[in-house]
């Protein structure tokens, strides 16, 4: 078992990760902006597991400095970090041209920046420890180009996939270190990011989503699409499909 930092913790996916990583056996360092939406899942994951560890710190993910402020401080904590999942994430936006540049901004800020943000400081602690496990959320919305309010979103998340898979090649060449580099690629997963969206097609409940995704992390899987079922077809179809075609996913 190994002790997994998870970003965007106080809810949605990032909470029911650490349920379910919790019940297997890892230990759990989550962090966040609603420290006490945090407090709460800490609370209800010891009732669960009370021989799990579970610390928890507030983060801003747009707050470079407390990015690495708080992952060093929870590698201090535990004294190493086995895994880093990066699942902090925004889902706001609008079509480009629209006058909502302040949402997009936003978005990528969020999506993209911050995870560089957060790879780095993964890496850092992994660099010195010699071993670790670098975990990206992207979305199967990077497959492809998207239209309307999720063109910025499905940017971002195709970027920090390639950054990822940067990272992966690299590490690939350095055979001292023992770092591996996972990208999970979700469907539609029913969370409080979506809740708003209705008669989404291929919508799954987020206990049947996250274990999928929590699957895929176990096996350390170099990319994923999650839940297999639709989405690794419908994955190479989005690739190779015309733009029409995609359009209708959305």
């Amino acid at each position: 078992m190994t002790t997994i930092l998870i970003t965007g913790a106080s809810s949605g996916l990032g909470a029911e990760m650490a349920r379910q990583f919790a019940a297997r056996g890892h230990d759990l360092a989550l962090a966040a902006r609603r420290l006490d939406r945090l407090a709460e899942l800490r609370a209800e994951i010891q009732a669960r597991h009370p021989e799990r560890r579970v610390e928890i710190r507030a983060l801003d993910v747009t707050d470079d400095e407390q990015v690495f402020a708080v992952f060093r401080g929870f590698r201090d904590d535990f004294g190493a970090i086995g895994r880093v999942i990066v699942n902090a994430g925004l889902g706001k936006g609008a079509p480009i041209g629209t006058g909502r540049y302040d949402a997009n901004k936003a978005t990528a800020m969020t999506n993209f920046v911050a995870a560089l943000a957060q790879c780095e400081a993964a890496m850092e602690i992994f660099r010195v420890q010699k071993h670790g496990h670098l975990v990206m959320i992207s979305s199967m919305s990077a497959m492809r180009g998207m239209p309307k309010t999720i063109t910025t979103y499905a940017a971002t998340k195709a970027g920090v996939a390639a950054l990822a898979e940067g990272i992966r090649n690299e590490m690939a060449g350095e055979p001292a270190l023992d770092i591996d580099v996972s990208v999970i690629y979700p469907g539609y997963i029913r969370s409080e990011m979506n809740e708003r969206v209705k008669h989404t097609p291929f919508m799954v409940d987020t206990e049947t989503g996250v274990k999928a995704i929590v699957e895929a992390v176990e096996a350390k899987r170099a990319h994923a699409r999650v839940p297999a079922w639709p989405w690794v077809p419908l994955g190479t179809a989005m690739r190779h499909a015309p733009l029409k075609v995609v359009r209708k996913l959305t």
